[in-house]
């Protein structure tokens, strides 16, 4: 019974879960970020005063990205910035040195990643959007 117990638990931590992320920002006078995990319901939003929207969404990711940096499961992040996303994956160039700055962190941890996308949404489908009320 016992020897069984211990197979049953390796068997099921490996398995690779398969999560998705969905990240908002917004910038201006009343601005923050943040993501909410479709499969677990988790939410976490931090205002932020004074960032631009382009710059809201590079932290919404980042926030995302340290979360489950330490994670072997298969992440998906949805954003609903196609500026970001294409950014990022290296689509569009990057000419603002804040975000530059923003996108090379962000680089160093998807490097961490073993399976990992950021892929684009259109706004109404974006469940963090709706979370964070934008």
């Amino acid at each position: 019974m016992i020897i069984f117990f211990i197979v049953s638990i390796l068997t099921i931590e490996g398995i690779k879960l398969k999560i998705s992320v969905y990240v908002d920002g917004s910038g201006g006078s009343n601005s923050g970020f943040g993501f909410f995990v479709k499969e677990t319901g988790e939410s976490f939003y931090e205002k932020k005063s004074e960032i631009t929207n382009n710059q809201a969404e590079y932290m919404a990711i980042i926030l995302a990205l340290k979360k489950f940096v330490e994670t072997n499961d298969e992440i998906t992040i949805y954003s609903d910035s196609k500026n970001t996303v294409n950014q990022l994956n290296h689509e569009f160039a990057i000419n603002n040195e804040k975000l530059r700055d923003l996108a090379r962190e962000s680089w160093v941890l998807i490097a961490k990643f073993s399976s990992i996308s950021i892929i684009w949404i259109p706004r109404k489908e974006n469940l963090a959007g709706k979370m964070l009320g934008s």
